[in-house]
């Protein structure tokens, strides 16, 4: 059985409000690739970062329109996994409760969680490249489908290279950085600005800061817990040691 420091455990039963950011290692155990990791077949030729920017979709954008495609269908078949499940659980037990997720995949809300903050959009969702309209109702065969108010080329609703967040989705995450008792930083490498910061913003604001990741080791100080471990994992066992 997986033990946690009785003061962890203390500072979550306290905890008025909790934050967690989640990166691609909370969906990778349900089977969706990370970014570079999903460059296999076909797709190994290319760069995913050479892909995944305005341009390219503007040079060539049915070879952008079909990655998307594959990567989706990737995404379609996966399942929440038991650390999606442990964070629906946690939200329950907390008296506010805010996640905020890097990943595209729509698995957090697939799980039973609410009010998710989409930091890179959400690869099941489309909208215009030219008004960004959003795009509703079944996408037609074919070729790319256009936009219904403006007849630009609809894209998938995410953050590419060279974009900014969603002003208001990154406003709620700083936020919640700044305001909350408990932070958690899991399955994410910390390498992506400004998501990265969100971890340090919230330690200078005395929040307690746990990270749960393989990269890093089990490490505990004073309000700051690093923990190595599969998020599907190291969740559910915390969640069931702080409430049971």
């Amino acid at each position: 059985m997986m033990k946690f420091p009785s003061d962890l455990l203390e500072a979550l039963r306290a905890a008025q409000h909790i934050a967690v950011l989640t990166g691609a290692g909370a969906s990778a155990e349900s089977g969706v690739p990370t970014f570079r990791d999903a460059q296999t077949g076909l797709w190994a030729q290319f760069d995913p970062e050479e892909l995944a920017t305005p341009e390219a979709f503007r040079r060539n954008p049915k070879l952008v329109w079909e990655w998307y495609a594959w990567r989706r269908t990737l995404v379609e078949r996966a399942q929440p996994n038991p650390g999606h499940f442990a964070l629906v659980e946690m939200e329950r037990h907390a008296p506010q409760f805010t996640l905020i997720t890097q990943n595209v995949d729509g698995l957090h809300q697939l799980a039973g969680s609410r009010n998710v903050i989409e930091l890179h959009g959400n690869i099941r969702r489309y909208k215009c490249f030219a008004c960004e309209t959003p795009h509703s109702g079944p996408l037609p065969e074919g070729e790319i489908p256009t936009c219904a108010s403006c007849g630009g080329l609809l894209r998938p609703d995410v953050v590419w290279f060279g974009e900014c967040l969603p002003a208001q989705a990154y406003r709620v995450a700083l936020e919640a950085a700044q305001t909350c008792d408990v932070f958690f930083s899991v399955g994410t490498s910390g390498l992506v600005e400004p998501a990265a910061s969100l971890p340090r913003i919230a330690r200078r604001a005395l929040a307690t800061v746990v990270t749960i990741n393989l990269d890093v080791k089990t490490e505990w100080s004073p309000n700051a817990y690093a923990i190595h471990g599969k998020s599907g994992e190291v969740l559910p066992a915390l969640v069931s040691a702080a409430w049971g």
